[in-house]
């Protein structure tokens, strides 16, 4: 049963990677690198819990706060163009 869950997640992971591969905007292949971090997550959980390690759900919830960290700072380089504080002539705007 759970070896019928990990090809499962193994296939998902190959069709996200399909659809980072295809495209066709930036935003769909930030998605699909999303969820091949999130199917990544599971697939050590399912190990984890099938070599009766506790531990590597250690290691997902890592894994797991490295992609959500990840995907936030490439959105953010794709809005802005950098990953630094504003330019001083947008703070000086703002105000």
């Amino acid at each position: 049963m759970f070896a019928g869950a990990m090809i499962a997640i193994l296939v998902t992971m190959g069709l996200a990677l399909t659809r980072a591969w295809i495209g066709p905007t930036v935003f769909d292949r930030i998605l699909a690198v999303n969820m091949f971090g999130t199917k990544t997550v599971l697939l050590i959980a399912v190990i984890g819990f099938l070599t009766r390690r506790p531990d590597f759900l250690d290691l997902a919830l890592v894994y797991a706060l490295m992609n959500f960290i990840g995907v936030i700072a490439v959105l953010r380089f794709v809005k802005f163009g950098h990953f630094g504080q504003a330019d001083d002539e947008e703070e000086i705007s703002d105000r």
